[in-house]
């Protein structure tokens, strides 16, 4: 079956003809409780609560002067919250690496419908429209650039393919400074004579070059602006009036201010850059590029996220079809483990998608401070839009703050006991240790069995469950080979996953599996059994929860979490005994 005439899906990746359209039809937003977005309020109140703190030295400087937070599920937006500044810094005195602040009448508060330049987030949109003309037959994802585009086949480009393009593997190099030249035809003429510094298709580099690339191409085949396209092809349809290229004067009061760019930590001379864009490469375009450029709101981008979740349709407009959304939210990268991409959008990185990441949360970020994440596993989506290059960029390191919102959205989405009214859950704490330690217990000498549910979400290879068994107090602890088999399906078709080094790690679905562990090396004996569950120092997943812990050889029981004289003998260190 073709796409558009110009994509077989015998040429997908495996995982992406074989998974099922985004669901969710043509849902609309609306503002709601947390309960009514199926979402835990706790967890939405931190997420406010930790945003806050990196208003303040974080640790030095505040990672960013405001922000505006948004967080829904389905239809329900839980979550609209601005905090901080939009407008607070004058400029920035680099001798003493401080700003100055405009008097304290003239700063302008962070609101709901601040707007802001997204950055980065832009290249989302210029994705979108390459992935609506391949939908048309228009473009092909395997065809070359030069096919589109024949002068840019110069200096090694002529093998380069709209895909690599989308999933940043062409081998360009991140950046180039466009912006010092003068003309649109000198700053392509430096693209045309940019050479890969790998072979197209061998490397994974992000680059800013390969939408701008991609704006050439959809310029050329449509012969329509990208700024003419982002506003006929998807802000136009799906009602989103405050998301642009080069936002009006009029708009300015509402619009988040950057940076006092200035030599030499900015490109170019500038001051206070507020109502333009910030990236020197996008201003030396006009404010039009593929890359960057697009400027919007807290609410336009929910808008955005919610007609991706539903397949491509928003109310009653649709933008893409289902199999073209797909494209987004299937890795083409698998060739290049930890840099998963969908056409566009970046894949399952913990690192500003924190516990949301799936192989299948879609998302990116934007150099301003702004952010977008989308998790289909639970249709729920965040927003996170901050100024944090206000007053200068050496302020902002790192992504604290947008992996912190994605936690607490993460945590927000209950997991229900498998069996009574709590499970043990490990908690999701960063550079962390938790035990849950069974009882003694003289095992059985024939066939002893450790049975219990078990759901497991964590970041790949760095944060691991293990199941570890010790003979004797100040014994060493060894590991307990086990058998996990998903439990979601009723037929029970899916096959037992062995992991014969007693540990879990990763993704395992997001639902509960059924465990069986052979105790029988230690029947017959004295053993303890725990689960420990340990976090790096960076990131997490969602956690881990256990539940219905039974010690039996099928004829009789040494240990049954159920029986209240036995729970009450359970250690818990870290582990806490949850509803949710």
């Amino acid at each position: 079956m073709a796409l558009g005439g110009a994509l077989a899906l015998a040429g997908l990746p495996a995982s992406a003809a074989a998974a099922a359209p985004p669901s969710g039809g043509r849902t609309t937003l609306r503002r709601g409780s947390p309960e009514r977005a199926g979402l835990l309020p706790g967890p939405l109140q931190q997420l406010v609560s930790d945003a806050e703190r990196f208003l303040a030295p974080s640790p030095k400087h505040p990672w960013y002067a405001g922000a505006v937070l948004l967080a829904g599920r389905g239809g329900t937006v839980a979550l609209h919250r601005p905090i901080g500044s939009a407008v607070r810094y004058s400029a920035y005195d680099e001798k003493t690496d401080t700003g100055v602040e405009f008097p304290a009448e003239q700063r302008i508060a962070m609101a709901e419908d601040t707007v802001f330049d997204l950055a980065s987030v832009s290249k989302l949109f210029t994705s979108i429209l390459a992935v609506q003309q391949i939908e048309r037959g228009a473009l092909e994802l395997e065809g070359k650039v030069t096919a589109y585009l024949p002068e840019f086949g110069g200096a090694g480009k002529q093998d380069i393919t709209v895909r690599q393009l989308l999933t940043h593997t062409s081998g360009f190099r991140s950046w180039i400074p466009l912006y010092k030249e003068p003309t649109r035809e000198g700053k392509l003429r430096l693209l045309w004579n940019e050479a890969p510094t790998s072979a197209p298709g061998t490397k994974y580099l992000y680059s800013d070059l390969n939408l701008i690339s991609l704006q050439l191409v959809l310029e050329e085949i449509t012969g329509r602006t990208l700024e003419a396209l982002l506003h006929d092809e998807i802000t136009a349809p799906l009602g989103m009036h405050r998301t642009r290229f080069n936002p009006p004067a009029s708009w300015k009061p509402k619009i988040a201010a950057t940076e006092d760019a200035r030599l030499p930590w900015s490109g170019l001379e500038r001051g206070l850059v507020w109502g333009e864009v910030h990236d020197e490469n996008a201003f030396g375009f006009g404010g039009v590029a593929g890359h960057a450029g697009v400027f919007s709101d807290a609410w336009d981008l929910a808008i955005l996220a919610r007609t991706l979740l539903n397949g491509g349709a928003y109310g009653r407009r649709r933008i893409l079809e289902p199999e073209s959304v797909e494209l987004m939210f299937t890795d083409f990268n698998t060739a290049f483990p930890g840099d998963e991409h969908g056409l566009g959008f970046e894949l399952y990185q913990h690192w500003y998608m924190g516990a949301m990441a799936t192989p299948r949360t879609a998302g990116h970020t934007g150099f301003t401070g702004t952010s977008l994440v989308l998790d289909p596993s639970t249709d729920s989506f965040l927003v996170v839009l901050g100024n944090s290059v206000h007053p200068v960029r050496g302020w902002r390191s790192g992504s604290a703050p947008r992996f912190a919102a994605a936690n607490n959205l993460a945590r927000a989405v209950a997991v229900r006991p498998a069996h009574d009214r709590t499970a043990w859950f490990s908690g999701m704490a960063v550079a962390g240790t938790a035990t849950l330690t069974l009882p003694a217990l003289r095992l059985p000498k024939d066939c002893p069995r450790l049975r219990c549910s078990l759901w497991w979400d964590t970041e790949p290879g760095s944060d691991r469950l293990f199941l570890e068994a010790s003979a004797d107090e100040g014994a060493p602890w060894q590991p307990v080979p086990f058998t996990t088999v998903r439990t979601e399906r009723e037929d029970n078709a899916h096959e037992p996953e062995p992991h014969p080094d007693g540990s879990a790690t990763g993704w395992s679905g997001r639902v509960w599996h059924r465990l069986t562990a052979d105790l029988t090396a230690w029947g017959g004996t004295d053993v303890t059994l725990r689960w420990r569950y340990t976090t790096d120092t960076l990131y997490v997943g969602r956690g881990a929860y256990v539940d219905a812990l039974r010690v039996d050889n099928g004829r009789r029981t040494v240990f049954d979490e159920s029986r209240p004289r036995d729970a009450a003998r359970i250690e818990a260190v870290g582990w806490t005994a949850s509803e949710d």
